[in-house]
Order: structure tokens, then sequence, then C-alpha cells
């Protein structure tokens, strides 16, 4: 282990691809806030066979990021001490493993996760994994480190997005070709309609006020429903763009699928969604949910700010629910 950091922060994942970007930023600045070298693991087969790290695939890795395997027969102890001797597996794994009833819960990546209400574990070796983003939680420790103190949360996240995640060559090709394609400034949109759904209506409706301001404008829909991509593509016809990704007809999310059919693999449709979302970020204005981390991650990617139509700012229980599971 002589090439490896002398205090390491593994960081694992779990959910899909807005989540674990959101939440592997999390775990980047607490490593600089500890002095920690990061090691992104994102092993769990989410977006790559399990056991192959999705992150390289997905990504430009920075040079020097060790590989986390090399820490799978780690002998040393280990912050927190639940993945003593486990360092291999994936977070769902360990869940239902210890606790199989509350992967639902806000609280359960407490047990998994060092604690980020300390920056001075002595363990060598820490494991950060969060569902969900928790940069309220590591506010207090930004406030009083003078490369974070006084800049806002937003630029933060988006240098750690052009440090660590420049997408692969394919999706970057991949996006411009689509930009060339639409020929003009577009409006985007995001449809969430699998395990959670969106109210449709008022994204159309505030869709077509934009379009009122822009008529020439053309619209790209980022969604993972086959229905609502036949619904935007009768409503607005040839103006609508869309990438060319399988959608499965039962509406199952594409990281809960094992496989998909005729060679379709998981890697390619990761590419696929971070398309999606390289290209809503690229959109002149961008219609949808913030309580979904895959627009939230195209609005920090494309600095958006003033440009978004957020349907759910004043919805008290979305409003709510976001500033629980960020203090929690």
């Amino acid at each position: 282990m002589d090439d490896l950091h002398d205090r390491t922060l593994l960081i694992k994942a779990k959910g899909g691809l807005g989540n674990r970007m959101l939440s592997a930023i999390c775990g980047l600045i607490f490593a600089d806030l500890t002095g920690r070298g990061p090691v992104i693991d994102w092993r769990d087969g989410s977006y790559a066979p399990e056991g192959e790290n999705a992150y390289p695939l997905l990504f430009d890795a920075p040079e020097g990021m060790a590989a986390p395997d090399a820490f799978d027969d780690w002998q040393g102890a280990v912050s927190p001490a639940t993945w003593q001797g486990s360092l291999d597996v994936p977070a769902a794994r360990m869940v239902h493993r210890h606790d199989p009833a509350a992967h639902s819960s806000a609280r359960i990546y407490r047990r998994f996760c060092t604690d980020l209400s300390r920056l001075d574990a002595p363990q060598a070796l820490a494991v950060f994994w969060c569902y969900l983003p928790k940069f309220a939680r590591l506010a207090p420790h930004l406030r009083r480190d003078p490369r974070f103190a006084r800049r806002a949360r937003s630029a933060i996240i988006e240098d750690y997005l052009a440090r660590y995640f420049t997408p692969n060559a394919r999706v970057r090709a991949a996006v411009e070709t689509e930009i060339a394609a639409m020929g003009r400034p577009h409006l985007g949109v995001h449809v969430r309609y699998t395990d959670r759904k969106v109210p449709v209506h008022r994204i159309e409706a505030a869709l077509d006020r934009k379009l009122k301001d822009q008529p020439d404008a053309a619209i790209f829909l980022a969604t993972d429903s086959a229905e609502i991509q036949d619904r935007f593509a009768q409503r607005y016809g040839g103006r609508m763009h869309s990438t060319d990704k399988y959608l499965a007809a039962d509406g199952a999310r594409l990281h809960e699928m094992f496989s998909g059919p005729d060679g379709v693999t998981k890697q390619t449709e990761a590419e696929n969604a971070l398309i999606d979302i390289l290209l809503l970020s690229r959109s002149s204005h961008l219609v949808c949910s913030r309580h979904s981390t895959f627009a939230e991650t195209a609005i920090l990617y494309g600095a958006m700010t003033g440009r978004v139509t957020d349907i759910d700012r004043l919805n008290p229980k979305v409003v709510i629910k976001r500033i629980v599971q960020d203090y929690l």
C-alpha cells in the first residue's frame, strides 16, 4: 500500500446518476476538508457490470486516483467499523445485510458513512456514502475553511464538477452532434416519470409559456418514460428532440435492470443519461422539478441560475422534504 495515500476516503454510491454525482461531490469536498485522498467506488452494478467501476468508464478520472479494489484486502481500521472486511461490497448490499427494512430511511446512511460532524477521524481509511447529497451537514466546516468560506454552494459544486466529472469522449461528441442537429437554441425539459411522477400538465404549461417568449426554439426532452416521450412528440411535433435511448416498457429505471435487450448495456445507457444531463445544461432555459437530482445536476453543470423554471419551487411538501433531507 506504499503507493496509496496515507489517509484515504473511499466514496461509495447507491441510486441514480444525479444522486451519485452530487453525493460524490460531497465526498470529494469532505476528502479535501480532512486531507484524505478520494477514491470513487461505483462498482455496485448500476451503471456497469457489478464489480467494475463505472466512474472511470463515464468520466475522465483525474490522474493519480487509486482504484477502489486496491483497498479490498485492507487490514487496518476503517471508519465506520461497519465496513471492516467488506470494502468490496456495494452500499445497497450492506444496507440489506445489516438493516434490510431501512433502504428508504433518510438516516440509514449514518451507519455506513464516516462521521461528517468531525474532521479528525483517526483511521487511515474512511468510507463515505450517502444516498442524497449532504452539503448542509458540511456547511459548518466550509465556513471555517479559507478554501471554501464565503463561496456560494453552487460555485463550489460547479468547481468539483469541472475537476472530477469531465464526460468521456463519446459523450462529449454525442452532445455536440445533437446540438448541431437542433441547429438553434433549445429549451430543455426534464420529466421524471418512473418511480416518481411529476405533474406533467404543469411542465407542459410552463413550457408553453416559454415557447411564447422563444417561438423559434427547439425543445430537448430528457425523460425516463416512453409514455412521456410519445406524449411530447405528439404535442410538439418535429421541434422536439430526444436522445435515442432504451426506455423500458414497464417503466423500470435503468439502474434497476439486470440487462437491456439486444445488447443494450448499462454503460451505454448511463452514457445516454449523461448526454441528457449535458444537453439540458446547454439549454437556453430549463423546465423541470428541482426535486430531481438529475435536473439539479444539469443546472449546476450549466451554471443555469436564472434560467430555470422549477414547477415545485413553491410546493411546500417538496420544499420541506428537501430541507429535511439536506440536514439529516
